[in-house]
C-alpha cells in the first residue's frame, strides 16, 4: 500500500521510501507563497550535513498552484532535500531541511 507523508507544505509519496523507488515531492511552502516563478528541489543523500549526490531539479507547476518533482532514490542512505527559487532564496525548513530514512525493502518477521 502506497502512503503519503505530509509535513506542513511538503508532501512526499510514497512513504516509507524503498531504495530504487521513484519518489514524488510536492511543495507549497514559503517560496511558492512568496510568488516564486520557478522552484527547484535541492536533494541529496547522506547523514546530517554530509550530503552527496546532490542535484537540483526544476519543479513543475501544478494546476492547483503547487510545485512537483520526481526522482529515484537509489541508496539506503538518508534522503535529504530543501527548496530554492531562481533568485537563490531558500526554504530549508528553518535549517533542518527535510530528511527521510530509506529502507532496502526487506521485510522482517
Amino acid at each position: 500500500m502506497q502512503e503519503t507523508m505530509t509535513h506542513s507544505d511538503v508532501v512526499v509519496t510514497p512513504t516509507p521510501i524503498t531504495a530504487g523507488e521513484k519518489v514524488t515531492v510536492e511543495y507549497n511552502g514559503l517560496l511558492n507563497q512568496s510568488g516564486a516563478n520557478k522552484v527547484y528541489l535541492h536533494a541529496g543523500v547522506g547523514f546530517k550535513d554530509n550530503w552527496r549526490d546532490i542535484t537540483d531539479i526544476e519543479m513543475q507547476p501544478k494546476n492547483d498552484g503547487n510545485w512537483t518533482a520526481q526522482l529515484r532514490v537509489n541508496t539506503t542512505d538518508r534522503f535529504n532535500f530543501c527548496f530554492k527559487d531562481c533568485a537563490d532564496n531558500w526554504d530549508n525548513n528553518h535549517g533542518d531541511n527535510w530528511s527521510f530514512e530509506v529502507h532496502n525493502g526487506q521485510l522482517y518477521k
